[in-house]
Formats: C-alpha cells, structure tokens, sequence
C-alpha cells in the first residue's frame, strides 16, 4: 500500500485542478514533517508539475518477496488511473518510471512481470533535503548526474536557470523522455547521454553537482569539474544498503578540494552495475525462528539508531551486513555466510543477545562501537582525496584515529544491474 503525504486528491474538479491540490498538499506535508522550509526550492516544489514529467509510473502488485515480481503501469491519460497516480506521484515513496531499460516514450500501459525497474524519481522528503543542503542559486551552473524523471533538473532550471542546467543520464530512452517533458513544463537544459561518473566536461566548471545514485568511491572527474567555491553531493556506501553516507566535495575560492563523508539516514540506490546484499525471506524467517543460534545475557545493548557515525564506520570496518529495519529490535544478517545476530532487551536493562554463523556480529558492533567511542564518537569523518587517485576516511588522530581505504565498486561485467531493496528492509531510498 502507498503511504502517501496527503490525502487521496479531491473528486469533483478537473484532472489538472486535482493535481494542484495534490501538489500543494505535498510541500504542506514536508513543512509539517520538517523535510521543507521556506525558500526557493519550496517554491520550485508547488510548482514542478509531476504528472507532466511522470505521465505514467509503476505500481507494483505483488508482495516484497513474491516471484516474479509484477507491477502495473498507469498512464495519466486513462481516467481510472489518475487517482492512483496522484498518490503515487505526491506520496512518500520512490516512483518507478522505466522496467528494465525499456524505451519510455510511447509504452502501452498495462501489467509487468519479473525484471527490475531500472529508472525511478527520488522520495521527495530526501529530495528535498539534498536540493536544500545544495543551496542552488540563480546564475549558477548545476550538473545533475541521474536524470531520472527530470524532478532535480526542473528544480535546477527554476532556480538557476535553464542555461546554466546539464543534466545527465546513462540511458538514452531516460534522457529522451525527460528532454521532450521538460520541454513540456517550458524548460530546456542541456540534457546529455553518458556516464555519470565522467561528468560532462563541456560545461564544467559546475557551482553545484548533485548525484542521484550512489558510488563506493567518488570518481575524479567530480571534484575536477566544480568551480571555485563549488558544492557537490552524492551517497557514499557498500554493498549493503543499511546505512548511506553522503560525500559533501567543495572546492575552496584557491582551488583546493576538501571533502567530508556524513552519516546520514536516507541514501540514493547503487549505481548501474553494481550489486547490493538484502536479506532475503527465507534468511528472515531462519532468523526469526533463532535457527542454530545460541543466546546470551548482557547489560551492554547495542549502539543507538542514532549513532549513525558508528553504524557507518561497521559498514566499512566489517562489510557485508544487513539491518532489517522492519523487525521491532536489532537484527542485523551477513548473506554471503548466513550469519546473523538479533539483540532484545527487557524490563529489567538486559540484553538477550542471539546470534549463529562463523561472524561473530555482535562482537563485531561492539568493537566498532569503542574504536568510535575513542575517536569523538564522530557523525562525520574527513574523506582524503589523493591526487594519486587513492581515497580514505579518517576521523581522531593518532592512535584513536579511526579509518579505512575506500575501494572501487565491482567490474559491472562481472555483476547483474541494481535492483532496489525489498520494502522496510532498509532505510535506503531508491532513485535514479
């Protein structure tokens, strides 16, 4: 079920009349939920019109681990689909737009089956939020790496200016789409086919970039292309979705590079080629039924949810693991080995900790938890960009300094394209 902003969008008034109630319902839901403030991208938001840029959208029938996975396509021209649309496009969740690379201009609507949805326009909550942290301006040049459905590059071109907009895209039938619906909302930007992780050099030097996928480390052509005074941001993270961090990459008005990596709560969806680990049901269920796991007491309970910094630096210092964010205590599974690791507390302040497999999860959470309890607790690290291309995290000196390497992601040959997490399994939002 969709968990939308606001309510379903009034009846008895124009298709276009319901949008705008819709529209002005979904930025008044942000403000209440604190996700929006006043401002220029307030004012972009109320009036980027998003049935315009997403026509037709993906909803998806079947259950979060029903095989195949089957989703229907609605179209804002069929009547008995624009309600349905409107929650889709002005809730809270993710919006898929494209089923496994498939040309958008000109699809029938109707049912899918099996496949991925390769293409997807961001929750607006952490839209929002980035296009705030990114402090557009008029006049500025902005490249937006992962087009989408186009909700950034409108946003862009309505605060800086078309002329100053380059958005870009892997995928042609994503780039053609949003050229021609831009076009339709009186908005053209330079709208480029190629691979994020070049930038687009002809346009650079860029004030703002901002990338809507994520990447295990920040390639160089970023940071080369921004302008003095220059801010980019882009989700940072491992193969596991649970916990995102957000590169922060400015270039000083003498032209020095600095960046930081943030812990953060929502995070952009991996890049193409790159596979991310997710619990799957029968892990789940093996965990909920404590399978050959053993328990133990213990007055020392897990980090806080909120000690973002930490769970940021385990993701790195022991990768491989996955919070199931849907269960109501810690539970945290490593796929490629079937371990796992659940704590519940009682009454009384202790712990039952259970845990199976060769990892030993728990002590993993543990000494991660004192090295970044040693180092300041940290929320957010300092990230090295070497000129000799090699990358680093480091928060604390000396011998509290906590840090690790920062690796390229894998051969995309070697890997089957991203596919967006089961529902509730993590905070990580998809995108594209």
């Amino acid at each position: 079920m969709l968990d939308p902003l606001v309510p379903p969008a009034r009846t008895g008034i124009s298709p276009e009349e319901r949008a705008a109630v819709a529209r002005a319902e979904m930025v008044t839901g942000l403000e209440a939920s604190g996700h929006l403030r006043p401002g220029p991208v307030r004012d972009a938001f109320l009036a980027v019109r998003r049935e315009v840029l997403m026509p037709q959208a993906y909803v998806r029938r079947s259950g979060p681990d029903e095989t195949p996975p089957r989703w229907d396509l609605l179209d804002w021209a069929v009547p008995e689909d624009q309600e349905e649309l409107l929650g889709l496009m002005y809730g809270r969740e993710s919006v898929p737009i494209q089923h496994d690379g498939e040309p958008i201009l000109g699809r029938v609507p109707g049912p899918r089956s099996g496949g991925a949805m390769t293409a997807m326009s961001s929750t607006v909550g952490m839209t929002v939020a980035r296009l705030q942290h990114l402090d557009v301006r008029p006049g500025q040049r902005v490249l937006d790496i992962g087009t989408g459905a186009g909700v950034t590059a409108a946003v862009a071109c309505l605060i800086a200016g078309d002329a100053g907009v380059v958005t870009m895209d892997r995928d042609e039938h994503v780039t053609a789409a949003a050229r021609e619906r831009l076009a339709l909302l009186g908005h053209r930007p330079t709208v480029v086919t190629g691979e994020g992780q070049d930038g687009w050099l002809p346009g650079a030097e860029y004030d703002r970039i901002f990338v809507s996928y994520a990447v295990t480390r920040v390639p160089e052509a970023w940071p080369q292309q921004l302008a003095a005074g220059g801010l980019a941001l882009a989700s940072l993270s491992t193969s596991s979705p649970s916990w995102p961090g957000l590169a922060v990459i400015t270039k000083t008005a003498t032209g020095r590079t600095q960046a930081r990596l943030e812990a953060v709560k929502l995070g952009h969806r991996a890049g193409h080629g790159w596979k991310q680990i997710f619990l799957n049901a029968r892990f789940r269920e093996q965990i909920d039924a404590a399978d050959g796991g053993s328990t133990r007491a213990t007055r020392t309970g897990p980090p806080s949810d909120e000690a973002r910094g930490m769970w940021l630096a385990l993701d790195h210092l022991y990768p491989g693991l996955v919070r199931n964010w849907a269960a109501d205590h810690l539970v945290v599974g490593a796929p490629d080995c079937g371990s796992w690791v659940t704590a519940r507390p009682d009454d009384t302040g202790t712990w039952a900790v259970t845990g199976c497999g060769p990892r030993d999860i728990w002590a993993e959470i543990q000494d991660t938890a004192t090295r970044w309890q040693a180092a300041g607790s940290p929320s957010s690290y300092q990230l090295h960009l070497a000129t000799d291309g090699t990358q680093w995290v480091s928060a604390g000196t000396g011998p509290v300094e906590l840090s690790w390497p920062l690796f390229a992601a894998p051969n995309p040959a070697t890997t089957v394209p991203a596919q967006a997490p089961d529902p509730g399994l993590s905070p990580k939002e998809t995108t594209s």
